[in-house]
């Protein structure tokens, strides 16, 4: 319940302070007294949408803060605790608007965000008048407020998921279609680039190893002929054999020279080991060298090849074998799509089945909340003084999306045999307030804690149509707050509570007032909104009996 609301500096607002009690409150008062400025500064708060402009001419900056009182098992203590804050009794917001257009939220003292304010908002105010702002008169919005009525919450969010789940699937089949279809178009291409590479099974690696080859065999050729002279020069034929010559020539001649050969002779003995040791050295290098022509030839081939595939499919030639592994696997993929797009298929099928239950279900729970409504509207309409009008919910069935297969308009028929419309567009002012009450009624009955405002949803009506408004949110506050922004006497009449909002002009200067009302303020009041600015003894009289009842 909305305890209170203090207004600093909004508009023509300088310092206002107001107790709401339970029950039905009353706010009358000339029109452009400011009645607007007191809801848009209490919608400030709540972090409504309003107006840019709220900073009163010559402050600083504005600032509202409103209280409310709290049942532990209120719906805002959860949205309390979503974001962070302690369960309490009392909720206190208070926001400011400085000159330059910043605003600064604040619950129960702590800094707060807009999207936490517009959340509790929803569970504390419910604000209606007769241009409504919830989208009663707009269709569109005519299948959300009847799930609302019906508590389909759950079975919305099944069909919601049921939808998602479908969407999924079909955006699976459709991207395995169109991969498959990029796929067949090139199969010719895929089957005979892995033929071609399977065929030549290049190893990474192999391109570096090729190379080198090649490159020492055709050295070889040019360095083995320098290779076998130098192993001649140094065989039998040529300095192994001179040597051993020499050997034997001075062995035979050492037994005459009195030891003088023996230096000689050893090193001679040692210069042919080591002439042994380098011939056997070229003998290792010369089979080495040794290799048919074919085997170049081979390796070229082989070589030139690996490197045209590599260009021709545009990757390195260390890259190929990796290169046909991947179009092996489209390959894969492109014989294995028949059993894949089979089982995809399956899948959207069943996803389909599951969403058209799903819609179903909501549907059939639609229609039964449809006529709930319906009789709660009759049942609404009596008391207003329009027991004769036809309020219908119609279902019609739309293409399917995430909350179902169903179009919801609310339409009405003011006259037995009259044609229904939509409600703007069938009822006059008068009827449309009373249509909006009664709607308004039907749909809030199952809040709890909320505090309703109606700003005025008593224009275009009068004389007894008025008391029979009057009545009503009179009974509608008897379990809730009402707070109700009026020009009609019979209205202002049935309140428990009544304040008067005034404006004053000083030292030229506007400024606009809420002033309670006792008892005998009360009667020139309501006298005053029966007569205009004279008031009468007549019309107090008439103003005492509106408010004997």
């Amino acid at each position: 319940m909305l305890r209170g609301l203090d207004i600093r500096d909004m508009l023509i607002i300088d310092r206002l302070e107001l107790a709401f009690q339970p029950g039905l409150n009353v706010l009358t008062g000339e029109t452009g007294a400011g009645k607007s400025i007191l809801l848009d500064s209490l919608g400030f708060v709540l972090g409504w949408r309003g107006r840019a402009e709220l900073v009163r001419a010559g402050a600083e900056q504005g600032e509202v803060t409103a209280w409310f009182d709290l049942a532990d098992d209120h719906p805002a203590q959860t949205v309390l605790e979503t974001a962070g804050w302690s369960r309490s009794d009392e909720l206190i917001l208070r926001r400011v608007n400085t000159r330059d257009g910043r605003k600064t939220a604040y619950v129960n003292d702590r800094r707060a965000s807009g999207e936490v304010l517009r959340a509790l908002s929803e569970t504390l105010v419910e604000l209606h008048g007769q241009h409504d702002d919830r989208g009663l008169l707009n269709p569109r919005g005519h299948r959300l407020l009847l799930d609302e009525f019906g508590n389909l919450a759950n079975r919305i969010d099944a069909t919601r998921k049921a939808w998602r789940a479908l969407s999924e699937a079909r955006r699976k089949l459709a991207a395995l279609e169109a991969h498959l279809a990029e796929l067949a178009a090139e199969e010719d291409f895929l089957r005979h680039a892995v033929a071609e590479l399977d065929a030549l099974a290049p190893e990474p690696g192999e391109d570096e190893k090729l190379d080198a080859l090649r490159r020492l065999m055709q050295g070889a050729e040019k360095i083995r002929e320098d290779i076998a002279k130098a192993h001649e020069a140094l065989g039998l034929q040529g300095a192994e054999g001179r040597m051993g010559d020499a050997l034997r020539w001075l062995e035979g001649a050492s037994t005459q020279a009195e030891g003088q050969l023996d230096a000689p002779i050893a090193a001679l003995e040692r210069a042919l080991v080591e002439l042994g040791e380098a011939s056997t050295g070229i003998d290792t290098v010369l089979d080495g060298l040794a290799f048919n022509p074919s085997e170049l030839e081979d390796a070229e081939e082989r070589l030139f090849a690996i490197r045209a595939l590599a260009r021709k499919h545009d990757v390195l030639p260390d890259e190929l074998n990796a290169f046909a592994e991947g179009l092996r696997q489209r390959l894969a993929t492109l014989d294995a799509s028949t059993g894949d797009l089979s089982d995809m298929k399956i899948a959207v099928q069943s996803a389909e089945k599951a969403y058209e239950t799903a819609a179903q279900t909501v549907s059939q729970a639609r229609r039964q909340a449809a006529q709930k409504l319906d009789s709660a509207m009759a049942a609404e309409l009596a008391p207003l003084k329009m027991e004769r009008a036809v309020f219908t919910t119609t279902i019609t069935e739309t293409d399917p999306g995430p909350d179902g297969i169903d179009a919801v308009a609310f339409t009405v028929a003011t006259n037995p045999g009259a044609p229904s419309g939509a409600l703007n567009k069938i009822a006059s002012g008068g009827e449309l307030s009373r249509f909006l009450l009664a709607l308004k009624v039907c749909l809030t009955k199952s809040a709890s804690g909320l505090t309703m405002i109606f700003d005025e949803i008593d224009r275009g009506v009068g004389g007894a149509t008025a008391d029979a408004v009057g009545r009503r949110l009179a009974a509608l506050a008897d379990d809730a707050q009402v707070l109700v922004v009026t020009h009609s006497p019979q209205v202002a009449a049935l309140g428990g509570h009544h304040w008067r909002v005034e404006k004053r002009v000083e030292k030229d200067m506007t400024t606009s007032t809420v002033v309670p009302l006792t008892d005998p303020d009360r009667v020139d009041e309501i006298a005053r909104m029966l007569s205009g600015d004279t008031i009468t003894d007549e019309a107090r009289g008439a103003a005492r009996a509106l408010l004997a009842g």
